[in-house]
């Protein structure tokens, strides 16, 4: 241990490093390093500007930004939406490779800036006739994000953030996380050839753990929540002079996971769904697909109000269900967070205000699912329509009966699940055995039979 940093050694008796020990860490700098020398000259090519979602301060974007340094809260990149409009076109758009930069123009790179990628984005949206016709519903879609590089939707945020972090002077990153955000930084990271450090609660999915370590990355664990993890990376990353990826504290995340909404606009014909149900721990995507459809709204690119959108979590981890229902302003910690479904175990979003904001302004809502109702969901959208997602993703099947069963979703309601991973990063839910063939050809192709028509 003696060669962790002194911030890492303050934790050390809660904490467990897993794999590469750090050697050669960065020193002084802050998150406010030198400019790369090879960055562009001159403005961002159509940002506006980065201002403070709750006091308004505007921010220098040419700065690696974090939080707004008056009031502490989540910072949003702004455009010239006249601008992005005169320079491009739908025809433009859909003529260009599949991916997330396919909108470069309504992302934050510089003129020039070239990405950190894996090719993430231009997943598909699948529509869900027989789910849909088990539940009683008519149309019902899901974007698929477990087809993305690292396995998840964490690779448009991670990827845009270590893009923009890297071309702003950042050494080196640190990041808290329940699992697969850890995994997609160490990859981009890689990618770029930057160092990473990744902390997660002990109990994380390994595949989510392997990823990390197989890409390079410091990986500790810790007892705890991703909450805990937190507070290690916001002192291990300025003792470092890393930049700290913590979910909604630097603006940069958030415009990666904006392109959800963007390809879904463009999906289904430059239109949005009446209903978007999306499984809610940081809530990045919350936040990001609203935000993406306001900037296509003000381009005349969209019209119309906006989907109600339904926040989803496990009943053993649910502040933002909590706030809602008791009409508070923002989230408080949960207590003792307890979820099978790792990305839903984030007992204090940083962005429980504008999540909730979000929730109320399109006449959505919240709703919790049991363990149980998570583990058949994730049953039954295999063995209806092919699709092993993962536990989260599972969650909106399970919300979906319910909100039915409340009268919350009318029969002919167009709705769109946010399917945020692959089910392969995860333990599988309880299945039964495989069956066992033996003995003769006869007996064994009679097993089969009775199996099979019992």
């Amino acid at each position: 241990m003696g060669s962790l940093p002194p911030v890492i050694l303050a934790w050390a008796p809660r904490l467990v490093t897993v794999g590469i020990p750090i050697h050669g860490a960065a020193r002084g700098g802050g998150i406010l390093a030198p400019r790369n020398p090879h960055e562009p000259e001159g403005a961002m090519t159509f940002i506006s500007h980065v201002e403070c979602t709750i006091c308004g301060h505007r921010h220098d974007a040419k700065r690696l930004l974090t939080v707004c340094a008056k009031c502490g809260q989540m910072l949003a990149v702004r455009y010239d939406l006249e601008r992005v409009k005169a320079h491009v076109t739908k025809d433009t758009l859909t003529s260009r490779p599949p991916g997330m930069y396919r909108f470069r123009e309504l992302t934050p790179l510089d003129d020039g800036e070239a990405p950190v990628t894996l090719g993430e984005g231009g997943t598909p949206v699948l529509a869900l006739p027989r789910l849909a016709d088990h539940l009683g519903m008519r149309r019902l879609w899901a974007k698929d994000e477990g087809q993305n590089p690292t396995g998840t939707f964490k690779a448009r945020g991670l990827g845009m953030a270590i893009t923009r972090g890297r071309t702003l002077g950042a050494r080196g990153f640190v990041i808290p996380s329940a699992g697969n955000a850890g995994g997609a930084a160490a990859a981009y990271a890689a990618r770029c050839g930057l160092p990473c450090i990744v902390i997660v609660p002990r109990g994380t999915p390994p595949a989510a753990i392997a990823e990390a370590l197989i890409a390079g990355a410091h990986v500790f664990t810790i007892d705890g929540s991703i909450a805990t993890a937190g507070r290690v990376a916001a002192k291990a990353a300025p003792a470092l002079g890393w930049f700290d990826l913590s979910t909604l504290k630097e603006p940069y995340r958030l415009e990666g996971k904006k392109t959800i909404g963007l390809e879904l606009a463009a999906d289904l014909g430059w239109r949005m769904p009446d209903v978007l149900l999306y499984p809610t721990g940081g809530g990045t995507g919350l936040v990001g697909i609203p935000k993406a459809y306001d900037e296509l709204r003000a381009m005349g690119w969209l019209s119309g109000e906006l989907p109600r959108f339904f926040a989803v979590q496990a009943e053993g981890c649910a502040p933002v269900v909590k706030a809602f229902r008791e009409g508070a302003e923002t989230t408080t910690a949960w207590e003792n967070p307890t979820t099978a479904a790792a990305g839903l175990r984030v007992p204090s979003p940083f962005a429980g205000r504008q999540m909730l904001r979000v929730l109320r302004d399109t006449r959505g809502g919240a709703v919790a699912v049991s363990e149980r109702q998570i583990e058949e969901a994730h049953r039954l959208i295999a063995r209806v329509e092919g699709i092993w997602t993962a536990p989260e993703s599972a969650a909106l099947v399970a919300a979906l009966a319910v909100l039915k069963d409340r009268g919350d979703l009318a029969r002919d309601a167009e709705v769109l699940l946010v399917f945020t991973g692959s089910g392969l990063k995860y333990a599988p839910p309880a299945l039964p055995a495989p069956t066992h063939l033996e003995g003769s050809e006869e007996e064994v192709l009679l097993r089969v039979q009775r199996v099979v028509r019992p």
